[in-house]
């Protein structure tokens, strides 16, 4: 399934600390094993993509302050391929900026874009329609979303409304995108839900450089010529210092405000192979196996007793014994315990900060 000018570029650049204690702003959750695999979100991203891309071809995008935490963690991939924002404005200038760069080097390039800190369980799923997706784009001027089919009525992702009575002559499996909606009150998410033509939108997009770039030049004339004005510099020493100089100047906007709701050739293509973004505890809980009372432990010698519906989450202890919880996060790391309801998970923020 690997070809040549096949590109993919991760967006790393998150500083959230909601899995706190295990992650922190020194080290987000895309940087730990949330999972207990032994591996990170950010290593785990990088290998359900091995044989869609090569080592060579895979950049992440990140902070100043996460590069050596990604080089350390990605040692196949060259460390020129790290791209540092100085700044956080959103995810329209972080694409622009990648875009720009690897047309600098690859002109044919066919680019997939994906958050670092989301977790497949059928990864085989996921790379057959990730491959489709991408032989999709190779020759066509289309952007192609990949929507989640919604199992519940969530209320924390943005959905995606397809047309599935227009499908691509090229792929009938791709369908047009009508609209794309804010993250829905319960009312609304449950409406949804019992249509089937609204879809968890993932946050995963597909183009090649020239549908992008000529998207950008076309519905964000200011900040491409940002990125176009740079041409001369990409791949040089004066790069960064460039970046820091006028990255700056680019509008704090999402992707989906800037691109996404404007351009006319948008698709979408409906997939099913156990998505999530793991935002909260709750959803790290939802998607993690369970024993009979719907426990969920991470972590080597976990033993439960008169418990029911905890995540627990203890990596670095040898022994833990837990009775009598119902519903509680149980996490611990670097000298740190936390013991919080499942339902006030809300105010973690405020345990760190205090």
């Amino acid at each position: 399934m690997t070809q040549i000018n096949n590109h993919l570029v991760i967006m790393a650049g998150g500083v959230g600390s909601r899995f706190w204690p295990m992650s922190t702003t020194e080290r987000p959750k895309q940087f730990i094993d949330v999972l207990g695999t032994g591996k990170t979100l950010l290593q785990l991203t990088v290998e359900r993509f091995g044989p869609l891309v090569k080592p060579e071809n895979i950049w992440v995008v990140t902070n100043q302050a996460y590069a050596d935490i990604v080089a350390e963690q990605l040692p196949d991939m060259p460390r020129t391929n790290i791209l540092c924002e100085p700044c956080r404005r959103n995810t329209a200038p972080c694409i622009a900026y990648i875009s720009w760069r690897i047309k600098s080097t690859d002109p044919k390039a066919n680019i997939v874009v994906t958050p670092s800190d989301h977790i497949v369980t059928n990864v085989q799923e996921f790379q057959r329609v990730v491959g489709q997706c991408m032989k999709f784009t190779s020759d066509t001027d289309a952007i192609v979303t990949l929507g989640m089919k919604p199992n519940r009525p969530e209320t924390g992702y943005g959905y995606i409304q397809a047309n599935l009575a227009a499908n691509s002559l090229r792929n009938k499996g791709i369908f047009r995108v009508d609209s794309f909606r804010e993250k829905p009150d319960l009312e609304t998410a449950l409406k949804y839900i019992q249509q089937n033509n609204y879809f968890w939108n993932a946050g995963i997009f597909i183009w090649n450089v020239h549908t992008i770039v000529n998207a950008f030049r076309m519905y964000q004339p200011s900040m491409a010529k940002i990125f176009e004005s740079m041409n001369s510099v990409y791949g040089t020493e004066r790069e960064q210092a460039v970046i820091n100089e006028r990255f700056p100047e680019c509008e704090s906007i999402s992707v989906d405000y800037a691109i996404m709701e404007k351009a006319e050739e948008i698709f979408v293509c409906p997939a099913d192979f156990g998505w999530s973004d793991l935002g909260t505890w709750g959803s790290l809980h939802l998607q993690s196996k369970k024993d009979l009372y719907g426990n969920a432990c991470i972590g080597s010698d976990i033993n439960m007793f008169e418990s029911h519906n905890c995540i627990v989450h203890t990596m670095q202890e040898k022994r833990v014994v837990i009775q009598g919880l119902d519903g509680y996060i149980v996490a611990e790391n670097d000298n740190t315990l936390l013991i919080c309801k499942l339902s006030e998970e809300q105010r973690i923020k405020q345990f760190n900060e205090s």
